[in-house]
């Protein structure tokens, strides 16, 4: 397979939208250019606390309903004030059985399927507020792009770009369009997370010091399997990169609970990556029974684990780790340090200390009790109902829609989606160089000195209800 799924986003008409020029569509690879270090870069738009006006209703157009699409049609169709005008999949049969999902509601979605480029169409209609990406990695910011450049919102499932030039694209894109760009980081709605950070708000652990954050899954099984990602995109990704290449669901949340972007920046990091032990030896294995993975057997892997840290403007240090290969049990480890005590999310239970010794039982329920945010009594209960990763894919859900509907600024925005996105390329080239420091590029300008915390408050909106029915 190879670069041929890469080659074909180059080849299939991007060009002709003017962004293969630009180095959006260039090729995986660790350079940086010097425009990403250049200071004094000038904001279009500060991103960050911008607020698009209300709209009552938003209209959805979703691409991609393979593994996470489905899921977001389900979610999506229980939210008042959401009408979904549009499905995407470039296979007929996911397109009908996501329509399918719908037939005792409200909504009528037209579908598009067959053709590589169909879903542009979605991006051209003058009836769609919202285009929301359910892709494989590389479609990701040429579809953001694309949908912002033509007047519409973007949410795109993580990472939001593989490569630094993707992020800058993202981040100049959103600026002047004045459309917003979110990449839809589930992991931060969680429930201890969305708690923790309210503790944090509250000084509960005093100044913070340290956090770490991780990916522990253990995909090797999934990642091998012809009928898991559609042709194999994922172990494509683990086949010709290595470094730390899904690291928003563990460093969002921390960097939420930080400040980054918003009263603290990353400085610079260094990445170091085990070398592999179980890839290429399963594929190896599976080849001996099936000649279609002899091409797999013969590629060489990232490492098992990659470790990557990151030192702040203020001093503080940052620990998040990827391993998708290892027998281990799931973690995103969760950790959150500070002077007067400490919050570490896996392995459950979750703890909270404040000494030598982690909370009880009892202690860690009045704690839940005092500080659990407005947002999570708003709708915590509803979303573990309706569910999607317990329930976090909901809260998130349901926060972008109310947030679009009543005129208020989103919890994530672009410099969020580029930054976090961009560990991965950066870690890469430190991979690369013997695990020399790389410096982290200032997505917001100089703005990240004068951006208000995240505010998980409902601020006056929340109205948005959810339909039961």
């Amino acid at each position: 397979m190879g670069n041929n799924r890469r080659d074909f986003i180059k080849r299939s008409g991007l060009a002709g939208l003017g962004l293969a020029g630009s180095g959006f569509l260039s090729a995986k690879n660790n350079e940086i250019s010097s425009r990403h270090y250049k200071s004094g870069r000038t904001q279009l738009q500060n991103m960050s606390g911008f607020a698009a006006p209300k709209m009552d209703k938003v209209r959805v157009g979703i691409i991609g309903l393979g593994q996470r699409g489905p899921g977001a049609v389900n979610r999506l169709s229980k939210i008042q004030g959401v009408e979904i005008k549009a499905l995407c999949d470039i296979r007929e049969d996911k397109a009908l059985k996501a329509k399918e999902r719908l037939k005792d509601t409200n909504h009528n979605p037209d579908l598009y399927f067959g053709g590589a480029m169909e879903w542009k169409r979605i991006c051209d209609r003058d009836d769609i507020d919202l285009v929301y990406i359910c892709t494989p990695w590389d479609w990701h910011t040429p579809m953001c792009v694309y949908a912002m450049e033509n007047g519409k919102h973007a949410a795109t499932e993580v990472p939001a770009a593989t490569t630094l030039d993707e992020c800058w694209q993202l981040v100049e894109t959103s600026e002047r369009t004045k459309k917003h760009c979110m990449m839809l980081e589930n992991c931060c709605y969680d429930f201890f997370e969305l708690l923790t950070l309210n503790m944090v708000r509250q000084g509960y652990f005093g100044d913070l010091i340290h956090a770490e954050g991780a990916y522990i899954h253990d995909l090797l099984g999934l990642n091998f399997n012809k009928e898991g990602y559609y042709q194999m995109w994922r172990l494509e990704e683990n086949a010709t990169r290595d470094g730390n290449l899904y690291p928003t669901h563990g460093l969002g949340p921390v960097c939420w609970a930080m400040d980054i972007n918003r009263g603290d920046q990353m400085d610079y990091l260094v990445a170091m990556s085990s070398n592999d032990f179980m890839m290429a030896p399963h594929a190896k294995e599976l080849s001996e029974d099936d000649p279609f993975f002899n091409m797999w057997a013969s590629k060489k892997y990232r490492g098992n684990m990659n470790t990557t840290t990151v030192k702040t403007k203020k001093g503080r240090t940052i620990m998040i780790q990827h391993d998708v290969t290892s027998p281990r049990p799931y973690s995103r480890i969760h950790l959150i340090s500070g002077t007067k005590g400490v919050a570490r999310k896996y392995p459950s239970p979750s703890r909270i200390a404040t000494g030598h010794e982690w909370k009880t039982e009892e202690e860690f329920k009045q704690l839940e009790a005092e500080y659990t945010p407005e947002l999570i009594r708003k709708v915590g209960d509803m979303a573990k109902k309706i569910g999607g990763h317990g329930g976090m894919d909901f809260i998130m859900d349901w926060r972008l829609i109310d947030c679009l509907r009543n005129g208020i600024s989103l919890d994530q925005d672009v410099y969020d989606a580029a930054l976090w996105s961009a560990m991965a390329p950066l870690s890469e080239k430190s991979v690369a160089n013997r695990s020399t420091s790389v410096d982290v590029p200032d997505f917001t300008a100089g703005a990240w000195k004068t951006n208000e915390p995240v505010d998980i408050t409902l601020r006056g909106a929340g109205t948005t209800e959810v339909i039961t029915q």
